[in-house]
């Protein structure tokens, strides 16, 4: 095989390292695949030893402490060579202080990390580098905010809140409605005001037009580790018994559409959202039949008290969320009265009015108490990759 041919199939294996015969010396080392082309060598493919953090399990962790506990699990199909934790100030820089960590006989090919680390007030990356007989070399690390300061810092630097509204009062085979675009410019004004975030609105959009504004934020958008999307819904919605599975109505859905071809279904929109690489996401539909988006619904938690609002604050942001709720159940909502808001609407413009209370924070929980004696009642819960103990919080700014 020509050397060139060793290259492409390393683009196409991916996770997969190559050693080959000749030509010079070549080191390429990627957070995917290490690839050591050396002279005189045997041509070896061998497969990326696997590193799976179990603590912390979030790339973003806090502690007070000075100190912490790392745990991850690693699994090699080659007999692993070298285990080694770096610590580091910034991702790029070169490592402060490094060590081999000790294998032993049971450790050849599965081995489990569990090290107490030392650390410096402020921003650690404690990298594990993981390297098999054959050279293969997989990195992963974890960034740890330490000390009091820093985690009163960490909620206030390098974060964004971000607002992506659909509303639909045009259609152009429905019936038009009166309050969709009122209900998201209004509570758009609120968030973009008084909370601070970047929002932005779809007014009357098709069905690929909903779909490439994810898409948009699934794949140009960047998101850091404490950033929130709220994503809000207005507009009809359909419930179809024959496939028990409920519709967003875009503008240019169809009466005559017996596949629903036209129209977004809650599941698709439940995955594509769950795929925006964004850790804390709040999905919020003002349509009919918006309790069927999910199946399962769960409550949550109580708030917590002004002292611990920065820490709360924080630590809530450390876990991936993924919650949503609706107008409805499995049943028509009312639009209102034209020019009043929607029942739901308006509540929640109510809710965002109030300011959270005395500690200037609206959480997720916070915000159903003004909802849930809206008829009819809504419904709530969690969906996709949601951890236990997360919230969703507007933040006054």
């Amino acid at each position: 095989m020509k050397k060139i041919n060793y290259f492409y199939l390393l683009l196409l294996i991916g996770s997969v390292s190559i050693s080959s015969v000749t030509g010079q010396n070549i080191t390429v080392k990627t957070t995917e695949f290490n690839v050591n082309f050396k002279e005189g060598a045997d041509t070896v493919i061998t497969y990326l030893p696997e590193i799976i953090w179990l603590s912390p399990a979030d790339n973003f962790f806090q502690t007070k402490e000075n100190k912490t506990n790392i745990k991850a699990q690693i699994h090699s199909e080659s007999q692993i060579k070298s285990i080694v934790i770096e610590m580091r100030t910034d991702p790029n820089a070169n490592a402060s202080s490094s060590k081999e960590y000790e294998l032993d006989d049971n450790m050849k090919y599965d081995a489990l990390v569990d090290q107490s680390i030392f650390l410096k007030e402020g921003i650690n990356y404690i990298t594990v580098k993981v390297t098999n007989v054959e050279g293969g070399t997989s990195m992963d690390f974890r960034k740890i905010t330490s000390g009091e300061s820093a985690i009163t810092s960490a909620f206030t630097m390098d974060r964004t809140d971000y607002g992506l509204f659909f509303a639909t009062d045009k259609y152009e085979y429905w019936s038009d409605l009166v309050n969709p675009v009122d209900d998201a410019e209004a509570i758009e004004q609120e968030l973009s005001k008084y909370y601070g975030f970047q929002t932005e609105i779809l007014r009357n959009a098709s069905q690929d037009e909903v779909i490439e504004k994810i898409r948009e934020y699934t794949i140009q958008k960047e998101f850091k580790p404490q950033d929130q999307l709220f994503i809000f819904f207005a507009g009809h919605g359909h419930y179809d018994e024959a496939f028990n599975e409920g519709y967003v109505v875009a503008k240019n859905s169809s009466l005559n559409d017996p596949s629903f071809n036209s129209y977004i279904s809650y599941n698709r929109l439940r995955s594509i959202i769950d795929n925006i690489d964004c850790d804390h996401i709040l999905v919020m539909l003002d349509v009919c039949f918006g309790g069927t988006f999910d199946q399962s619904l769960e409550r949550g938690e109580s708030p917590y008290t002004e002292q611990d609002r920065i820490e709360y604050i924080v630590s809530k942001l450390a876990y991936k969320t993924r919650k949503f709720v609706t107008s409805g159940g499995k049943q028509y909502v009312s639009d209102g009265i034209p020019g009043k808001h929607s029942p739901f609407s308006r509540n929640i413009l109510e809710a965002l009015r109030n300011f959270g209370g005395y500690d200037r924070v609206l959480t997720f929980n916070e915000l159903l108490g003004f909802v849930e004696k809206v008829k009819p009642s809504p419904h709530y819960g969690n969906f996709g990759d949601n951890e236990p103990g997360s919230d969703f919080m507007f933040i006054v700014k």
